[in-house]
């Protein structure tokens, strides 16, 4: 395997604080890893850790083969790094910004006017060029935060919300480009937004009290759902509750509303087809009869809630009571 990031054993201690608690995993070229956690999972110290900005406590970290203790400024170069806040000189406006960031990458004079014109297009700065960053509104400002991130076209993205201020069009725009710049990439993207998993990333990562809990593509992170192939069915026929709790591979049944009620899966295998034949055959009247959609906040929920000590989430299914 290409691996683009190689994160080993990293650990971070703020005096008696562990933030970071032996975090490993490795990401190859062409993957989209999608960083999720609560505030103050370890998300941002840990890809401060990556990008060299921070030192660790313990573990190592290599990028496109270049160990991150031997030989910092030569990995530091393979790594194009927007961190929380999109920090920038207020008084420069975006274009002396990157013209300032292309020194400090010693673009030559050929690549610089080709990568300033990519970026200017593609993060869309033409309206704000010669205007005081500090004037920019805050999504802007995040756009040139990327700008700078990506103007040197390193092989390893490190990403810290970069939708964060934007709106749902200019969203849209920096997902496509994260989608395009992917095929040749390595890119880690930290973010709150569960939505923009589902539409950049090949694979997540639940990170919670500095560890990982959780780390696969997004769907098979939306099969362990305490929601995943359930079922919703309205009928307002006497039994249906009893009978559905009948059937061999129903866990649970819970009536959300009169009429209405939501059926779980004792194997979180699919079980629409067998309500369905159960419906025609008590000739029930049903309204709707429908599988619950994937959804990734539960699966997030259900290992950043309430964690006990033992790291284990807690089963959120236990409020739920049979009928």
């Amino acid at each position: 395997m290409d691996w683009m990031i190689e994160v080993e054993g990293l650990v971070k201690t703020f005096g008696h604080l562990k933030a970071v608690d032996d975090i490993s995993f490795n990401v190859p070229k062409g993957q989209v890893l999608g960083f999720l956690g609560p505030n103050g999972a370890g998300k941002s110290t840990t890809m401060k850790m990556i990008t060299g900005f921070m030192t660790p406590t313990a573990g190592s970290v290599r990028v496109a083969g270049l160990d991150m203790d031997d030989r910092p400024i030569a990995a530091k170069a393979q790594i194009g790094y927007l961190p929380e806040g999109a920090p920038a000189y207020p008084d420069m406006t975006p274009i002396g910004f990157l013209n300032f960031a292309a020194d400090v990458r010693r673009l030559d004079a050929a690549t610089r006017r080709r990568r300033l014109d990519y970026v200017i297009a593609n993060v869309h700065l033409e309206a704000v060029l010669e205007q005081p960053i500090e004037t920019l509104s805050k999504g802007f400002k995040r756009r040139v935060g990327l700008a700078q991130a990506i103007l040197h076209d390193p092989p390893v993205l490190i990403l810290d919300e970069p939708t964060d201020g934007l709106d749902p069009n200019q969203k849209h725009e920096v997902r496509s480009l994260i989608a395009d710049m992917a095929k040749e990439k390595a890119i880690i993207i930290s973010t709150h937004i569960l939505e923009e998993v589902d539409a950049v990333c090949n694979r997540a990562m639940i990170i919670a009290d500095g560890r990982i809990v959780a780390d696969g593509t997004p769907a098979e992170l939306e099969r362990q759902s305490p929601l995943h192939n359930a079922v919703l069915i309205d009928s307002n026929d006497d039994g249906v509750a009893e009978a559905l709790f009948a059937l061999a591979n129903v866990s649970q049944v819970e009536e959300l509303q009169s009429g209405r009620y939501r059926v779980y899966p004792k194997y979180g295998e699919s079980i629409v087809a067998e309500i369905a034949d159960l419906s025609k055959q008590r000739n029930w009247a049903t309204s709707r009869l429908s599988v619950e959609p994937p959804r990734l906040d539960d699966v997030f929920r259900k290992f950043t809630h309430s964690r006990p000590a033992d790291g284990h989430a807690e089963d959120h299914n236990d409020n739920l009571e049979a009928v």
